[in-house]
């Protein structure tokens, strides 16, 4: 088995938005905004290539929306998702399974592409996974989320047949990809446990979004249930650390991967990697 990383670009977010509570005098010092106050994230992503298998985790903004949504969320960079799968000799008709975190525009936009007037699956000979509780969840959006969980990334999904069902504790996948899920940031959100290599690779998706919200009260304001963010990260953070897991950061700009230790302080990172240098 072989885990590559794939890049699908840049992308601003509101800055006070991702770090909550903490102050903007504290995190403008971790991760400086623009004058309007966005900060640049990645949209970073996991491809789990096991013999004829290729499992992609996570798919990036996508580029069907109009210039107004653009607009709002500022895609740049010169990574694309086709160009991360062209650097390995692939193209999206070689996917075999799209594994969706879950339905946020940010994660699951590039599932569906336009092909003149209609909106097709971006990997056409892909089985799509998502959890059944997180679906009804967001195709019965909530106001709170309503704007992130947008009709056009998610229905054409199940409209096309390729779409199935995973629940917390599966296997079905891979027998290398353990099914968790968490629902502090939204319900019933994929967290895959990776065994690879010797390593537990932990995809966080928005859990820990990125290095800056490994302490405890660094929860995006984006969080359903902040209440229950903490709590989850309670509880992976000191297991990851005694378990020496390492943690996939899906949306940190800059680093890919990072190791956590525990200290008199908390849990703190340890090590910051890439996926090639395991």
């Amino acid at each position: 088995m072989k885990l590559h990383t794939i890049d699908t670009g840049l992308f601003k977010l509101d800055g006070g938005a991702m770090f909550g509570v903490v102050p903007r005098s504290m995190w403008i010092k971790l991760h400086p905004s623009d004058p309007n106050g966005m900060c640049t994230w990645a949209m970073r992503c996991m491809l789990i290539e096991d013999g004829k298998q290729l499992i992609l985790i996570d798919c990036g903004l996508g580029n069907k929306q109009d210039e107004k949504f653009f607009s709002r969320y500022e895609p740049h960079g010169d990574d694309t998702l086709d160009k991360s799968l062209a650097k390995l000799g692939l193209s999206s008709d070689d996917i075999t399974d799209v594994l969706l975190t879950h339905l946020h525009f940010d994660h699951c936009g590039g599932a569906i592409k336009r092909e003149g007037d209609r909106l097709v699956p971006s990997f056409k000979n892909a089985t799509y996974w998502s959890n059944e509780k997180h679906w009804e969840w967001a195709t019965k959006p909530n106001a709170r989320e309503k704007a992130s969980f947008l009709k056009e990334n998610i229905l054409p999904i199940q409209e096309s047949g390729q779409l199935k069902f995973i629940n917390d504790g599966s296997r079905e996948i891979n027998p290398n990809v353990l099914i968790k899920t968490v629902s502090g940031h939204t319900e019933s959100m994929i967290t895959p446990h990776i065994s690879y290599k010797g390593h537990t690779i932990v995809y966080t998706a928005d859990l820990v979004p990125s290095r800056w919200h490994v302490p405890i009260p660094y929860v995006m304001a984006y969080d359903t249930r902040p209440l229950l963010t903490l709590d989850e990260k309670e509880k992976l953070l000191p297991e990851a650390a005694a378990g020496n897991y390492l943690l996939f950061l899906e949306h940190d700009p800059t680093v890919e991967m990072i190791s956590l230790e525990a200290t008199e302080r908390g849990v703190k990172e340890k090590e910051q990697l890439k996926l090639s240098d395991i």
